[in-house]
């Protein structure tokens, strides 16, 4: 059944300044697969904003890798029209990532905005990371409204759900909204309830502009185009403008609103959410959480900013070809501008020459990211195996902060730090052995547990980042028959036992395969990777030793056999003194060949030991 279109709300607003009694900013928080861009999609139809012929699933997932793995990466913000009672209003809604790599999109959405929209599957029930962004909300005092999702499916149980959702926000069972974003169904009574509980933004239209830089992107034609949201005064076409954290100042070529395509306006006023060109092409210039005013008549105190993301993982950016090194620089440079929690800085391995140590919020958002790189700048790369950040004291009290198994500090070690989480998990009743057995395995520590309701309960524990940044996720999905969800949060340092396996190859050691791991998984890890290294490397004319060391002691190895010619074929017969003789020979020839011999590893050897033990995000992605 395709969705009823609203008449009257095919009257689109004029592009000009609205008044902000008659403007409502919100956003949707909700996990992977719970239907958010679904429900966007209806939203865009009903009030007109995309027209019937234009319309296709996912409209405001743009890029292919979020249309192919069905999830939300990039927020996006569309300005709708809707009548109400003959009023026309604005609404500006900001479609946010549900996965918890890309929660920092989300904080930046929810400063942006009065209301959020808490959705929640009627056939799955409330997720940790819901849980997580809901609380976000909470404390940006942002009005909620509940509303159930996907209710056309036969296994939804709204009634269910919906006293879960009124527990935890402290409403009624019935004031969550019943809707399918599929069908269309309850979705005028949506947008109804979002004019009549979400208040109108506040701000003072006769003070110096105030415009909060929320996002930007890089357009090769125009340069970078910068998403703002209004809080005071007014921006208009053609005036100059100034960025107060660089202190830079600039032409504004156009100012408007995506609805959902960009639309040029004649400016924009208090509590309004649209974009600004300067033509500006150095990514720098703008910087999200910066707070925009006019040149002429400046304010004096800035918006505050955003806490700045404190990345989660490392690991290291190599171009497979050493040429493509400044490509990759600039590639990056434009992709921090479109993703502002991205951190990276130069970095040299002998193994694989000049790349980039980068900073993730999590192994998906590496993933992803590198999935863009290769597709939008056309690089092949290796990206080296995920580590998280520790910080050494030495004996001597000197101390180290260590991003990269290479920058492990020898000498004596007094103290080894490492980051801790506070992991809230999500899971059906039946499962909570299987998920404390996984958690104690990985040294986490119980810190509590709640029923949500009679077979859902939510855990707590402490858990070492490095622990599950490689494949608790996966491994929690199979213990749990994929009903379990996962969130967790910085939580401080620990000591530990930690030590730094180093793997050596003709006693040379390769920097790229060292791991700092905990000491009881020291020599698992090193025999994993001598044998996998056995495989991948190819046989060379002299025998190739592969150890694993902890400082100068050797845990585990493995041989590459010599590639031997049959020096005896041409012996038949005859006294064995000559066969000896003819081996003897051969032998000092090796040993000379292996003195002045190098073992080259070959790139696909790199990819090979580096990614295989990379759990499959796309998997997780779509759970």
């Amino acid at each position: 059944m395709s969705p009823q279109v609203n008449a009257g709300a095919l009257k689109r607003i004029s592009p000009s300044a609205t008044s902000p009694e008659l403007i409502r900013n919100f956003c949707i928080i909700a996990h992977i697969d719970h239907g958010k861009s679904t429900l966007a999609d209806r939203m865009l139809q009903i009030t007109g904003a995309v027209e019937q012929r234009d319309m296709r699933a996912q409209y405001l997932d743009r890029m292919d890798i979020e249309r192919e793995r069905g999830i939300t990466i990039k927020s996006q913000a569309v300005r709708m029209p809707w009548d109400t009672d003959g009023t026309p209003y604005a609404l500006n809604m900001i479609d946010t990532p549900g996965h918890v790599d890309f929660s920092y999109e989300v904080s930046r959405s929810l400063a942006a905005c009065e209301g959020a929209l808490l959705l929640v599957d009627a056939a799955q029930g409330i997720e940790a990371q819901t849980l997580a962004n809901l609380y976000l909300a909470m404390e940006n005092d942002l009005a909620i409204i509940p509303v159930l999702n996907k209710i056309d499916l036969p296994a939804a149980q709204p009634e269910k759900y919906a006293e879960e959702l009124a527990n935890l926000i402290g409403c009624e069972p019935e004031d969550c909204l019943r809707v399918s974003g599929k069908t269309g169904e309850g979705v005028e009574e949506v947008l109804d309830r979002i004019i009549s509980d979400i208040p109108a933004p506040v701000g003072d239209p006769e003070a110096p502009a105030r415009a909060m830089i929320f996002d930007s992107v890089y357009d090769t034609y125009r340069g970078v185009v910068t998403y703002v949201r209004i809080i005071d005064g007014s921006l208009s076409p053609r005036e100059k403008v100034t960025m107060m954290s660089t202190g830079s100042t600039h032409d504004l070529l156009e100012i408007g609103v995506s609805s959902p395509e960009p639309h040029a306006s004649k400016g924009l006023g208090v509590g309004e959410v649209g974009y600004l060109i300067t033509g500006v092409k150095d990514v720098r210039q703008s910087k999200v959480g910066d707070t925009v005013t006019a040149a002429v008549k400046p304010a004096e105190i800035a918006l505050d900013g955003y806490r700045e993301p404190k990345p989660m993982v490392f690991s290291g950016l190599f171009p497979i070809d050493g040429s493509d090194y400044p490509v990759l620089r600039d590639a990056l440079d434009k992709l921090k501008l479109n993703d502002a929690s991205l951190a990276y800085e130069p970095e040299t391995s002998t193994a694989l020459g000049f790349g980039f140590r980068c900073g993730f919020l999590g192994l998906l958002h590496l993933e992803v990211l590198r999935d863009r790189l290769e597709r939008e700048y056309d690089l092949d790369l290796i990206s080296t195996a995920p580590s998280v950040i520790y910080e050494v004291t030495m004996e001597d009290g000197s101390e180290s902060v260590v991003t990269n198994p290479s920058e492990y500090p020898t000498g004596k070690i007094k103290e080894v730090r490492e980051p801790m989480v506070k992991a809230t998990i999500l899971t059906p009743s039946e499962h909570i052995g299987a998920v404390m057995e996984l958690c104690q395995t990985r040294r986490g520590k119980l810190q509590g547990m709640d029923y949500l309701s009679s077979d859902r309960v939510e855990i707590r524990y402490r858990l070492p980042l490095a622990e599950i940044v490689f494949d608790f996720f996966d491994q929690l999905k199979s213990k749990t028959k994929g009903y379990a969800s996962l969130d967790y949060s910085d939580d401080g340092q620990d000591a530990a036992d930690l030590v730094k396996v180093d793997i050596l190859l003709t006693g040379d050691q390769v920097d790229a395969f060292s791991a700092i791991v905990h000491r009881d998984n020291a020599y698992s890890y090193g025999v994993l990777m001598a044998g996998k290294l056995r495989k991948l490397i190819p046989r060379q004319q002299f025998e190739v030793p592969i150890q694993a060391a902890i400082g100068s002691r050797i845990i585990a190895r493995e041989t590459i056999r010599a590639i031997r010619k049959d020096v005896l074929s041409k012996c038949y017969g005859g006294d064995i003194s000559r066969k000896r003789k003819l081996l003897e020979k051969q032998k000092e020839g090796k040993k000379r060949m292996k003195m002045v011999g190098s073992v080259e590893v070959p790139q696909e050897a790199f990819i090979a030991a580096l990614s295989s033990d990379e759990p499959d995000s796309k998997k997780d992605a779509k759970k």
